[in-house]
């Protein structure tokens, strides 16, 4: 039940680009070209240190999988 109600506020949050954790804009985040993701940034937090996926052309952020970082 927990999770119901914490899954849409932080899809909600991905989607205006402001980290889950924190709540500071993924924009200042670290950025640098994924390794192991074609054609996406990973993108660091500097406030939380969460790692996230950054697609540039559908501009969307997701959490990184352990397997991406």
């Amino acid at each position: 039940m927990f999770k119901n109600i914490i899954a849409p506020v932080q899809a909600w949050l991905l989607s205006r680009g402001i980290c889950v954790g924190c709540g500071t804009p993924l924009a200042e985040g670290n950025k640098k070209p994924s390794s192991k993701v074609k054609d996406t940034d990973q993108v660091t937090c500097n406030k939380c240190g969460r790692i996230f996926i950054y697609n540039p052309k559908t501009n969307t952020y997701r959490r990184a999988l352990l397997s991406e970082v």
